[in-house]
């Protein structure tokens, strides 16, 4: 059986509000028992609240079945640095970050500097705080959660964690490791959890870049959804979904099509 990759902002919901047929497309992946996993860049709020989020949308998800960019960090950190980790992502996220030391704003040295969905705390001064602790001696690591451009909040398009990261990256010289779509070890991360090959799973997404195009590089096939972030020039670019459907709400009349791609 085909497993799902599922995105959680701009496919089950537009911030605070679920997208029409949503919850019933979900009703039926679990009653079809069909594996899957939701995927998140979301680095504003723990795996906790999302869980709480979706419950309140009367979607069913255990925090084991959320990937997001801090728990994939948390992983790799304690496997690859030790020491204190400087945090440029919402406070609430540090749960998701166990076992982790994480720096005081008065640390000058530190092992990494961890940039998430930072939202309207950077200012130039916590930018600045960032560039001068990468540039410090011995030089720490720049791990981004994710490489996502933008995002729909309720008022309209904003900023999220790439274009900090790039800056970041730019005036230090120092190149990210990226944990979070559309990075491949994100996606075999969620492989893993799944226990499931790339050709035996299928993304939904509605970012072309970072669900589409990044799931498609680690050998997933990927079904872009016309809600969220979706823009009319995502379609005839450099990254061809395969599957467009309106949203996720066609997903199971179209299952049988989908699959057989």
């Amino acid at each position: 059986m085909m497993a799902l990759l599922i995105d959680l902002d701009g496919v089950l919901y537009d911030s605070d509000k679920p997208i029409a047929g949503a919850v019933d497309a979900v009703g039926w992946i679990q009653e079809q028992n069909i594996p899957h996993l939701f995927l998140t860049n979301t680095t504003s709020r723990p795996r906790s609240a999302l869980v709480k989020k979706l419950k309140d949308m009367n979607i069913s998800a255990a925090e084991d079945r959320i990937l997001t960019p801090p728990v994939a960090a948390a992983r790799w950190l304690l496997e690859h640095h030790s020491g204190p980790v400087a945090l440029f992502a919402a406070q609430e996220t540090i749960e998701d970050f166990h076992g982790i030391d994480i720096a005081g704003k008065d640390q000058s040295e530190v092992a990494a500097v961890v940039v998430g969905d930072y939202g309207e705390h950077w200012d130039f001064a916590e930018l600045n705080r960032a560039f001068r602790l990468l540039m410090s001696k011995p030089r720490p690591v720049l791990v981004a959660l994710g490489m996502t451009r933008y995002w729909k909040a309720e008022d309209g398009l904003q900023l999220d964690t790439a274009p900090f990261v790039m800056a970041l990256s730019h005036a230090s010289g120092v190149e990210p490791v990226v944990l979070g779509k559309p990075a491949k070890p994100f996606f075999e991360a969620a492989l893993s959890m799944l226990e499931v090959a790339p050709e035996e799973t299928i993304m939904v997404g509605d970012d072309i870049r970072g669900d589409i195009g990044g799931a498609q590089a680690a050998g997933i096939n990927a079904v872009l959804v016309k809600t969220g972030k979706f823009r009319s020039d995502d379609l005839g670019g450099d990254v061809e979904p395969d599957v467009v459907l309106n949203s996720i709400a066609d997903l199971p009349d179209r299952w049988a099509t989908i699959t057989n791609v």
